[in-house]
């Protein structure tokens, strides 16, 4: 079991809840054919985002079957399993200040409020209208 973040360009993704939560859908139904592990392929804001985030949270190795962090990059979105469960709180923690800094969207797939958030015109995020 993992702890799933996901990070998106906000501009690529609907702001409204109903319409944002089929975006995502259609985004993780990972059945394309690609390789999900080139940032090369996305954003340079997401390229960005990867980069720092990888730094404190390396990919995980195929030996490692409960340790690192599990990454699918696309190009308007990075999906993000942390399997080291000591490290949560730290995850979402650098997650989300790292998208704010970034200017993406955060959504905690793992939250029973799935609650999406959306970069401000202060250079943090505010939650995305529910309706």
């Amino acid at each position: 079991m993992s702890y799933d973040l996901i990070v998106f360009a906000p501009d690529a993704a609907p702001a409204k809840r109903p319409a944002f939560l089929d975006w995502y859908d259609e985004q993780t139904e990972w059945d394309d054919g690609q390789a999900y592990d080139n940032p090369g392929v996305a954003t340079p804001a997401l390229q960005a985002f990867f980069t720092e985030l990888a730094a404190e949270f390396p990919p995980a190795r195929e030996d490692q079957a409960d340790a690192g962090t599990d990454y699918a990059i696309g190009a308007s979105l990075i999906y993000m399993s942390f399997l080291d469960w000591d490290k949560i709180d730290r995850a979402h923690e650098a997650v989300f200040n790292l998208a704010a800094r970034h200017g993406l969207g955060f959504f905690d797939v793992s939250s029973d409020l799935a609650e999406a958030w959306l970069p401000d015109k202060k250079g943090g995020l505010r939650i995305a209208h529910s309706d």
